[in-house]
């Protein structure tokens, strides 16, 4: 995903680290600030593919 704020992505990761919780964001639900803090947040997290069948079943 690409971010456009480099700033807002750093204050994402920087929350993460510091043990907050995904609520902590700061900004509009919708807004490109969210997506930026987001994409910050869970930038080491691997992607999720809920179409796919867990590996149990």
């Amino acid at each position: 995903m690409a971010y456009v704020s480099a700033t807002v992505m750093e204050e994402g990761k920087a929350a993460r680290t510091k043990g907050e919780p995904v609520e902590a964001n700061p900004y509009p639900a919708g807004s490109q600030d969210s997506a930026d803090w987001l994409e910050g947040y869970t930038f080491d997290l691997g992607e999720q593919n809920v179409d796919a069948p867990d590996e149990n079943g």
